[in-house]
């Protein structure tokens, strides 16, 4: 494992926490805020593609209401979240635009990426952001989330998001400079773990301990985060977020913060993923240009390659794409269900807002969410 796979990332969901965000509950710091901006503008104009993760909302609320303590009552944080991202999104906005930078909000709650149909349209969304070059900063929707469906910190948020945009690199920045080999608080002979792979089974005895006052995670979810990050290849650094320059030092390599790496590569990973994750729903049956576009060029399968619509299946269900003589090719997520697929098959992508009034997508399967067989 090596520092080279941060350097070199392209990709970044970087994810700030509540303490951090509000000076333990002091109210937004601004000035910390405006430090991590130009750090992170510095690495878009590098080239780097970033998504943000922001906690911070109920801490921000809290401080607004002069709450000193975390309310269990779930209307007293939704009415605190409700608050405090008001002010929270304003702070991002305005920091990000004294560089000139574009800032989106999202909010998201379990239930969104749960749901095949939402989460293809918050890829779609989030994919949309990045190539304008826009900045999306993404909370939990704590103003509607149950105990069902919440996320129950925005570590976990953080990892999914790296699973929907495809990240590289997923860095949490945190109030502890890293995941140590025992407690640092109260043994001052621990050490800091530098590099391990995420699933590293001996990590779950080191990484105990709750989150603070003011967040819900502790050293435990900021692992599990990673477990769920290495799902799709991208590599996790939890790094102490009040380190100088600290988005800088880790995009020149410094060895700083822990590095936690996944199994496999992205690609292997995320095919795993891809074929272990739903059950197919459909079959489309395509013409042989298309079975050549998909196998040997890699391709995303476009409406005018399918010959056949069979099945019954919604937006987002994983669907076989078959040869003319029924040889499996791969196997994909469809961005349209069988009935409107059924209108735009045999038809150019030009044509498809014509057929059905509006265009998704212009691929019926895109190659991102396409494995060969």
């Amino acid at each position: 494992m090596m520092r080279s796979k941060v350097t070199g990332a392209q990709r970044w969901v970087v994810k700030i926490g509540s303490a951090l965000l509000t000076a333990d509950g002091k109210g937004l710091d601004r000035k910390a805020m405006g430090v991590w901006v130009e750090q992170m503008v510095a690495l878009h104009e590098a080239g780097v593609e970033l998504v943000l993760v922001s906690s911070g909302a109920v801490a921000a609320g809290m401080s607004r209401l002069g709450w000193t303590a975390r309310p269990s009552a779930m209307h007293e944080l939704q009415a605190a979240a409700a608050i405090g991202q008001m002010g929270l999104v304003q702070a991002w906005e305005s920091s990000f635009a004294e560089h000139g930078r574009h800032t989106a909000q999202i909010l998201l709650t379990h239930d969104d990426l749960s749901d095949r149909k939402r989460y293809l349209n918050a890829r779609s969304t989030l994919r949309a952001l990045v190539e304008l070059k826009v900045i999306p900063v993404i909370n939990e929707n704590d103003t509607v989330v149950t105990d069902e469906i919440r996320f129950g910190d925005n570590d976990t948020l953080a990892a999914l998001v790296a699973n929907l945009v495809e990240a590289d690199l997923l860095v949490i920045l945190t109030d502890r400079d890293g995941m140590f080999d025992a407690d640092p608080r109260n043994n001052p002979d621990a050490q800091l773990i530098y590099e391990a792979r995420a699933d590293d089974p001996t990590l779950d005895a080191v990484a105990g301990g709750t989150g603070g006052a003011l967040g819900r995670g502790g050293m435990q979810t900021k692992l599990r985060a990673a477990r769920l990050a290495a799902r799709s290849g991208a590599h996790t650094i939890i790094v102490g977020g009040r380190l100088e320059r600290v988005l800088d030092r880790l995009k020149a390599g410094e060895r700083i913060g822990t590095l936690l790496s996944p199994e496999r590569g992205m690609l292997a990973a995320r095919k795993q993923w891809l074929a272990g994750h739903l059950q197919t729903r459909g079959t489309l049956v395509l013409d042989d240009g298309a079975v050549s576009a998909l196998s040997e060029g890699h391709k995303s399968l476009l409406p005018v390659g399918v010959k056949l619509v069979q099945g019954s299946f919604r937006r987002g269900e994983m669907v076989v794409c078959v040869a003319p003589d029924g040889r499996e090719i791969a196997r994909g997520l469809a961005n349209y269900s069988a009935l409107e697929a059924q209108k735009i098959i045999g038809q150019s992508s030009d044509a498809i807002v014509g057929l059905l009034g509006y265009m998704a997508e212009p691929e019926l399967v895109h190659r991102d969410n396409l494995i060969l067989v």
